[in-house]
C-alpha cells in the first residue's frame, strides 16, 4: 500500500475522470454502478489511501482534537484521557494526546504544534493554576476547554472543588479523635496542592497541630522521602494521621511506613487524593478523596464539541464551568483496629 497513490493514478487505472474518482469517494450515489466498481478495482489494486488530512483541512474542519495532560505518568490523568477519548470517538473525532510535564514551555510549544496541525479544537490542564495566558494561545480562534482547572468566564472548563474535598479528609480525621496532623504535598504553584491544603488546613484548625510536609512533585518517591522526615520527628511530637495531596505521594508514604515498621493505621493513619485503580488494591488499602476522573474527562470532550459546532456554524457560544464534588472513600488505612 503506497501513499505515493494519488488520484490521478486511480483515474488513468479506471479510466476515468478525476472528478469521478471525487465523486467515487465522497458521493458514491451520484455515480453509476459500473463506473464505481471500475474505480473502486483500481483503488484496491493501486492501494491508494486518501489524505484525510489534507481534505479536512481544506474543508476547513479537522476530526481531531488535542488533549495537554499535565502529568502523563500520574494515573489520574490517564483515567481523565479515557473519558475524553470516550466522549470524542462517540463524536467521531480522534484525540492527539501531549504531556507538558509541568513545564511552562513545553506547554508552549505543544499548543504552538497543535494550532499548526489546524486541530478543531483544545482541552489542556494548564501548568499555571490561573489558566492558559491568552499569549500562550497563538492560534486563538480554536477553541480551548480548560480540564481540572477553571479559568473563569473566559473558558469552559471542568474541575472539581478541591477545598471541599481537602475539608473532607481533615473533618474526617478530626471526628476520627486525631489532633496531631500531616499535609504532604507540593509544589504549591499547582493549584490543587494550595485548594487542598486550604480546605484541609480549615477543618483541623483548632483541633490540634498541623505540620506541613512540602514535596517537589506528586510522586511515590516524593512520598517516600516525606514518610523519612515524618518518621524521623520524635514521637511524641509526631502526627498520627497524614493526608497527601494525591494517591501517588500517599501509596509512597504507606511505602516508607512499612519498611520503618510504623504501623498504618495504628501508629499513622492515611488519606490519599484522587481515588487511583492503586489506592483500593495497596497492601493497606488507601482511604481516599474520590474525584470523578472518567466523567471530567468525558464533559470536557462534550464541552469542547459543543463549542466547536457553535464556532464552526457561526453560531453564539455561552461558556460553561463545571464544578464537581469529590467524595471520601473510607478504607484500611485510616480505620484503627481493622
Amino acid at each position: 500500500m503506497s501513499s505515493s497513490v494519488s488520484v490521478k493514478d486511480v483515474a488513468a487505472a479506471a479510466g476515468v475522470s478525476v472528478g469521478t474518482v471525487s465523486n467515487v469517494l465522497n458521493r458514491p450515489d451520484r455515480v453509476g454502478a459500473a463506473t464505481r466498481s471500475r474505480v473502486e478495482s483500481a483503488i484496491e489494486k493501486l492501494g491508494f489511501v486518501r489524505n484525510e488530512s489534507a481534505r479536512h483541512l481544506r474543508a476547513g474542519a479537522s476530526r481531531t482534537i488535542g488533549y495537554l495532560v499535565l502529568d502523563a505518568a500520574n494515573p489520574f490523568f490517564t483515567d481523565v484521557a479515557r473519558g475524553v477519548e470516550e466522549a470524542a470517538r462517540d463524536a467521531g473525532l480522534a484525540v492527539f494526546l501531549c504531556n507538558s510535564d509541568n513545564s511552562r514551555q513545553r506547554e508552549h510549544e505543544y499548543l504552538e504544534l497543535l494550532f499548526e496541525q489546524r486541530v478543531r479544537g483544545v482541552l489542556v490542564t494548564p501548568v499555571d493554576p490561573g489558566g492558559v495566558g491568552r499569549a500562550a494561545l497563538p492560534g486563538i480562534g480554536v477553541p480551548v476547554v480548560l480540564v481540572d482547572r477553571t479559568g473563569g468566564d473566559d473558558w469552559c472548563s471542568v474541575s472539581v472543588d478541591d477545598v471541599y474535598g481537602g475539608r473532607l479528609a481533615g473533618e474526617y480525621l478530626v471526628e476520627s479523635g486525631h489532633e496531631r496532623f500531616a499535609f504532604v504535598g507540593g509544589p504549591d504553584s499547582i493549584g490543587q496542592v494550595q485548594d487542598r491544603l486550604s480546605g484541609f488546613r480549615g477543618a483541623v484548625e483548632g483541633a490540634g497541630v498541623l505540620t506541613e510536609l512540602p514535596t517537589a512533585a506528586l510522586t511515590v518517591a516524593e512520598g517516600r522521602a516525606a514518610g523519612q522526615r515524618l518518621a524521623g520527628m520524635p514521637a511524641s511530637r509526631r502526627p498520627t494521621a497524614a493526608f497527601c495531596a494525591n494517591d501517588l505521594l500517599a501509596l509512597g508514604l504507606l511505602q516508607e511506613m512499612t519498611r520503618l515498621r510504623i504501623r498504618v493505621p495504628d501508629d499513622l493513619a492515611i488519606v490519599g487524593y484522587d481515588d487511583i485503580e492503586f489506592a483500593a488494591a495497596a497492601a493497606v488499602p488507601l482511604t481516599s478523596v474520590r474525584q470523578p476522573r472518567h466523567q471530567i474527562g468525558r464533559t470536557a470532550a462534550e464541552l469542547l464539541t459543543e463549542e466547536t459546532t457553535a464556532h464552526e456554524s457561526g453560531v453564539e457560544h455561552q461558556h460553561r464551568q463545571v464544578v464537581y464534588l469529590p467524595e471520601l472513600i473510607v478504607r484500611e488505612s485510616t480505620v484503627r483496629g481493622s
